[in-house]
């Protein structure tokens, strides 16, 4: 197919130009040709034109992709003309004649065969139906070429289109075509044709025109009822066309044909059977026989392995013997005997054979009534008399035992019946005793015989074991008493305060060697005030201050300035020794020092056991001074001691007095000694005007209660 020319540019447009624009159109057009020829090639060497394209231009791709379908349609096209010239049919065998490969090649085959149809008819080469433009220059085609179309050699359409010229100058003077609307394809989506006046667009077989005149689609035959499937085939609707899918499968030993029918599969032929080599295959309608090769001899049927088995003619002959004679089979035949006078049940032939007489069931040493039970001859049978406990029984007939357990259940025995020979005895279940009646059960007393380690209780059938308070069943033997270690409990850590020692049945509570001393409920530990006991050894200048476990004798001093307080002066013991300012006349510095108060004081705590949430230790009550101006504002602080940031303090307002709450924020395992100094500052316009100082002895004891 041949290239459209540029179109002409004005000479001013040109000119203006210059020869920039010049250089960029013939690059542009170099770069479209590359694109196309690489396309031309991708359909010749791959046949295949949706491969991944590396080039980044957009316009480039779609140049390659039309002119690769492009050349892909003209290789299909090229095949169809070749098989209609070398076979004069479009049959393509092992092939889908769904795909579109298929389709070019089936409509270039048609229109080429038309062709030469028309020459070998002496028509017109000049194709008047509307079977589109392509069409119709294969039709010209091979209408011109008759005989030499095993000559042409298949190219592109433009090769298609010199072959059917006779000179290229003069054809393109004569081709009455060469002004015809529809080259190309024209407007229409499928087929075209120029009346002259107007443009007729037609679609292929299996499609029907759209509304707008140009488009087509497809016919669904299938819903159309145009298709020709068979009973159990249903129709299965594709592009152009249909095809017919058989319902069900052929099912084993068939297989299915092209044309949807079932064949029989020779497996004898194909070599799929599984015959032995010793047997012959024979191929039937959906499967196969395997005939043993080795033929038995007269009297004898060979089974499926092929096996020599004796025919039993007396079963398989009607009467092969005369009558008055018995058939008796033979291996591979048979023989006749006479027949004998035959005796009823109950008797026998007399020794010379001539009649029946009487069989005596019951004479020695034959017992058909069973051991010890007596048997009645009678003409021809016998009649059993059986002992207590036993039946007659008419199949077997002999004397059977009564299983009276089973015939009367539940009547007979309290618990347990268990049949015997003629009788039965009754037993009881394990804590019962038979009574003297031999049937009914009594309850037998086991704490008689003391099973059980310590306490034993009877019950119905049974006895229960059980231990008195602080001991419990054993799970082993369930009547030995093992005592409890109360201490080992899950509960054992909080029965006692501070150590718990197990004892038989019980326990005992202790507290630690010196402090201490158990309260009253034997559970908990009390702390010993040596302070007030007076078992301490403070010397008269020391105080004694109690703490958890023990008492410190501690001698305070005031510092210079300062006084005891007149509630300390006295030798009373106390927790809190106060020393109050007291200044020299005419002392400045001391008068201006804001320090009014100094104190010590002495706190004891225990290791807290589950240390959840802050524990408030110490509360400080401030008295607020009077001054005349404003009141002052109070602030608490820790300025000394406060390791790991164990304390910290809070201002709280309570009963209308500023109270400082120091409190323990962290766990402090014993023992632990720190001393906290605590300030309450007084200030009134951002100055301090009192400060009170509070030194707090703080003890942690080792143990926790």
């Amino acid at each position: 197919m041949e290239r459209a020319a540029p179109r002409r540019v004005p000479l001013p447009l040109l000119l203006l130009g210059g020869l920039a624009l010049l250089a960029a159109r013939v690059a542009a057009d170099t770069l479209m040709e590359a694109c196309c020829a690489d396309g031309h090639r991708m359909a010749t060497q791959h046949r295949d034109c949706s491969l991944p394209y590396a080039s980044e231009s957009k316009e480039c791709r779609m140049v390659r992709e039309q002119c690769c379908h492009s050349q892909l349609e003209e290789l299909h096209c090229a095949t169809g003309i070749n098989l209609a010239n070398e076979q004069d049919s479009c049959a393509t065998p092992h092939s889908d004649n769904t795909s579109l490969e298929a389709t070019f090649v089936k409509r270039c085959c048609h229109c080429c065969l038309l062709g030469r149809a028309a020459q070998a008819q002496g028509q017109s080469c000049e194709y008047t139906l509307m079977v589109g433009y392509q069409c119709g220059l294969v039709y010209r085609a091979c209408c011109v070429k008759g005989q030499e179309t095993a000559d042409f050699a298949p190219g592109d359409i433009g090769d298609i289109q010199e072959a059917a010229k006779i000179s290229e100058i003069e054809e393109e003077q004569e081709d009455p075509y060469l002004n015809d609307r529809c080259r190309g394809g024209g407007p229409c989506k499928q087929q075209c044709r120029d009346t002259g006046e107007e443009v007729v667009c037609s679609c292929f077989v299996g499609y029907q025109l759209l509304p707008d005149g140009v488009s087509c689609e497809d016919i669904n035959e299938c819903v159309m009822g145009n298709h020709n499937c068979r009973l159990g085939e249903s129709c299965v609707n594709t592009v152009g066309s249909f095809r017919c899918q058989r319902d069900s499968s052929c099912g084993t030993g068939y297989e299915l044909t092209e044309d949807n029918d079932c064949k029989d599969i020779d497996e004898c032929q194909s070599g799929i059977h599984n015959c032995l080599p010793d047997f012959i295959c024979q191929n039937t309608l959906g499967s196969f026989r395997c005939r043993p090769q080795l033929q038995c001899k007269n009297g004898f049927i060979q089974d499926a392995l092929g096996n020599c088995i004796d025919i039993n003619e007396c079963l398989s002959i009607s009467a092969p013997c005369p009558v008055g004679q018995t058939c008796i089979n033979t291996e591979g035949s048979y023989t006749c005997q006479k027949n004998v006078p035959n005796c009823g049940r109950g008797y026998h032939l007399n020794e010379e054979g001539t009649r029946c007489v009487d069989v005596d069931e019951c004479a020695a040493p034959s017992e058909p009534c069973g051991p010890g039970h007596l048997c009645v001859n009678s003409p021809g049978s016998f009649r059993c008399e059986c002992k207590a406990g036993y039946y007659f029984d008419g199949i077997s007939r002999t004397c059977v035992d009564i299983n009276e357990c089973r015939r009367y259940p539940g009547r007979l025995c309290g618990h347990k019946c268990e049949n015997t020979p003629g009788s039965y005895f009754c037993s009881c279940t394990v804590g019962f005793r038979l009574s003297a009646d031999g049937r009914s059960c009594e309850d037998v007393n086991e704490c008689s015989s003391s099973p059980c380690s310590q306490e034993c209780a009877n019950v119905y059938g049974s006895y229960q074991c059980y231990c008195r308070r602080g001991y419990q069943l054993s799970d082993v033997d369930g009547v030995t008493c093992e005592d409890i270690d109360e201490c080992a409990l899950p509960t054992g850590g909080h029965i006692c305060s501070y150590r718990c020692i197990n004892i038989p049945g019980s326990f005992q509570c202790s507290c630690p060697s010196s402090g201490y001393r158990l309260a009253p409920n034997g559970r908990n530990c009390q702390d010993i005030d040596e302070c007030v006991t007076g078992i301490h050894n403070c010397s008269i200048n020391e105080t004694c201050f109690n703490i958890q476990g023990g008492f410190r004798c501690l001698a305070f001093e005031c510092p210079k300035n300062y006084r005891r307080s007149a509630d300390t002066l006295r030798q009373e013991k106390t927790d809190t020794v106060r020393c109050i300012k007291s200044c020299r006349p005419n002392d400045v510095t001391c008068v201006l020092d804001p320090v009014h108060t100094i104190s010590h004081t002495v706190v004891s705590l225990p290791t807290f056991r589950e240390f959840t949430r802050p524990e408030e230790i110490i509360f400080l009550r401030a008295v607020m001074p009077v001054y005349p101006a404003n009141h002052a504002d109070i602030i608490f602080d820790i300025t000394e001691g406060n390791l790991r940031d164990s304390f910290d303090i809070i201002k709280r307002y309570m009963d209308g007095m500023t109270v400082g709450v120091v409190r323990q924020v962290r766990p402090i395992v014993g023992p632990f000694h720190a001393v906290l100094k605590l300030e309450m500052n007084y200030v009134v316009g951002g100055v301090v005007s009192h400060r009170n100082v509070v030194n707090v002895h703080i003890f942690v004891s080792e143990y926790w209660f």
